[in-house]
């Protein structure tokens, strides 16, 4: 089994078992009719706190979870395949920087779901290709934006019951974290010059400065050159 094969196995374990614990959570909560969104996060409430890591498990209805586990699932894999030197440090950055966004700037209810991290991996993946501007981030970028551009609705109060302000802030929190983590290269992404491992010592037609002299100086070096030439052939034994 080749690195290529391992690497996309162990994302694929990744967003499977994050994917698996929130239906986990769900099939717990239907088994035992227990609403669970004290587990959600509730702003500027100290007991609210928790739902800053348990309120992504938390889920309304099996639709709000189907439409938040696929999504969830895609970007995480993205990421996790093809950003893997920043991959994890992104992902807890946008779960944990996005919860505590909602718990600051949220409005005094329950926030339950895991919307603003989708939102957040969505913005990470669209703001690496704006920052790393690699063939690669682009073509990403662009992959996530015919995916999920529909998705931008969902930054605005046009809906009840949903929490606009999880994507709004989840949003800022990826583009945030993009901008962040830019410097840290993937392998693939460092650009090499072709031309670095030529010998300098290789023979070539014209000298290397040939093209940075002027006219005068490639005319004086021509005749010292001659010169050099002549006295060579009367060198004596």
């Amino acid at each position: 089994m080749d690195k290529t094969t391992k690497h996309l196995i162990s994302s694929l374990k990744f967003s499977t078992t994050l994917t698996a614990a929130m239906w986990l959570v769900h099939i717990y909560k239907y088994a035992t009719n227990s609403p669970m969104s004290h587990w959600g996060i509730f702003p500027r409430e100290w007991d609210g706190l928790i739902g800053i890591v348990t309120a992504p498990f938390i889920h309304g209805s099996w639709e709000h979870l189907i439409s938040n586990s696929v999504p969830l699932f895609v970007t995480t894999t993205i990421i996790y395949f093809f950003y893997k030197r920043v991959a994890l440090p992104s992902f807890f950055l946008i779960y944990l920087i996005t919860g505590a966004s909602v718990w600051i700037f949220g409005r005094s209810v329950y926030h339950i779901g895991a919307s603003g991290v989708v939102y957040g991996l969505i913005s990470f993946i669209f703001g690496s290709g704006l920052f790393r501007r690699n063939i690669k981030s682009i073509i990403l970028a662009l992959i996530v934006t015919v995916l999920y551009s529909g998705y931008l609705n969902g930054v605005l109060p046009l809906k009840e019951g949903i929490s606009w302000e999880s994507h709004l802030l989840g949003g800022i929190v990826g583009l945030l974290v993009a901008w962040l983590l830019k410097g840290i290269i993937e392998k693939d992404e460092v650009t090499t010059d072709p031309w670095a491992n030529e010998s300098t010592d290789k023979q070539t037609y014209l000298s290397p400065d040939t093209f940075e002299m002027t006219k005068a100086e490639r005319l004086r070096a021509q005749q010292e050159a001659q010169r050099q030439a002549d006295n060579d052939d009367f060198l004596e034994i």
